[in-house]
């Protein structure tokens, strides 16, 4: 009987301990997510959608937005200022518009007035990559002029103290906004280095076959050069080719800058096309890139009201440092996206 009391006791108790418990807590956050982003519109217009950038940005993109219930469109500009203007125009204009847009400007000018028009109807923009003179929603890319300064630095260590001390750059253009930043780079180390010159500087207009000309000519006209600057390693192979066909692989040191894409990147690095090359690092630029879309959509500031920058992480991937880590993989990157 006694034992039956105590039994008992102990069954009321835990009766009464469970009437008086809260309720489970419910977890507002997935609600406040999906309301907010669920359905938003955003439209990606790179400069071309055939360079490995743009693939790696669309795989990240596509299965982000995907995930978040976002509709997700790309414009292929195909490297064309005048097609991606269109482009921009006929997002800007159609309805329902879209929430948001990263855009790859082609230049500083061309691209101001319709990303401003764009901003005035209520659209977000993310400027990736390339700099422009407008006032983004964010910047998300690298620093071009510390871009200069390293590529510098590295062409100076790969001439030596006992070379000619001669560097030939290969431009890109000269409007882009990363050709005249990397140029400033370039000028601002150069003068901690004195004793070394830039004796030669053509354009390549962004196109390897150029730059295989203007190489060979610089080649000609200035044998002693040590090392070359190319300002992208989509171009950059042309150049490669001229000191090849020189005659003056190993002796000429080249230099370049690209996303690190393993095919182009560490792979001219490991067969010695290029000596050095500065890399942005691509997937942490598009996880910043998720971020600050989650961000904007969530928050919901103004169009234009703030403009902040989130610069790249740089590395300087030479033979010497080469690593499975140093690069990534498109191919990889666009089967996690189609899962």
């Amino acid at each position: 009987m006694k034992l039956f009391k105590i039994m008992a006791c102990a069954a009321g108790f835990a009766a009464a301990t469970m009437a008086a418990a809260p309720v489970a807590a419910q977890d507002p956050g997935p609600g406040i997510y999906s309301q907010a982003l669920a359905g938003k519109r955003i439209v990606m217009i790179p400069m071309a959608m055939g360079f490995d950038l743009a693939q790696g940005w669309d795989a990240i993109l596509k299965r982000e937005i995907k995930d978040f219930g976002g509709i997700y469109e790309v414009r292929d500009p195909n490297w064309s200022t005048e097609a991606g203007a269109q482009a921009l125009t006929e997002a800007i204009a159609s309805d329902p518009k879209p929430d948001l847009l990263v855009v790859m400007a082609f230049d500083l000018n061309s691209y101001s007035k319709l990303l401003k028009r764009a901003q005035r109807d209520g659209i977000y923009v993310i400027l990736i990559d390339n700099p422009a003179n407008f006032k983004a929603d964010a910047y998300i890319g690298p620093d071009w002029t510390d871009i200069g300064r390293k590529m510098t630095e590295a062409a100076i260590a790969g001439c030596g103290e006992n070379s000619s001390k001669q560097i030939g750059v290969v431009q890109g253009d000269e409007v882009n906004a990363t050709s005249l930043f990397m140029a400033a780079g370039i000028t601002e180390a150069m003068a901690a280095h004195p004793d070394f010159e830039i004796v030669a500087k053509p354009v390549s207009n962004w196109d390897a076959t150029t730059a295989r000309d203007v190489t060979a000519t610089m080649l000609q006209q200035h044998p002693d050069v040590c090392a070359v600057i190319d300002f992208w390693d989509g171009n950059a192979s042309g150049t490669a080719a001229a000191i090849r066909e020189a005659g003056k692989t190993g002796e000429v040191k080249l230099v370049t800058t690209g996303g690190g894409e393993e095919t182009s990147a560490c792979k001219g690095i490991e067969e010695g096309t290029y000596d050095a090359l500065v890399s942005t690092e691509l997937e942490h630029e598009s996880d910043a890139m998720v971020a600050m879309i989650k961000y904007l959509l969530q928050a919901q500031p103004g169009a234009g009201t703030y403009s902040p920058y989130l610069y790249d992480n740089l590395s300087v991937i030479t033979k010497d440092n080469l690593n499975p880590h140093s690069c990534w993989n498109l191919a990889a990157l666009q089967a996690r996206a189609a899962e």
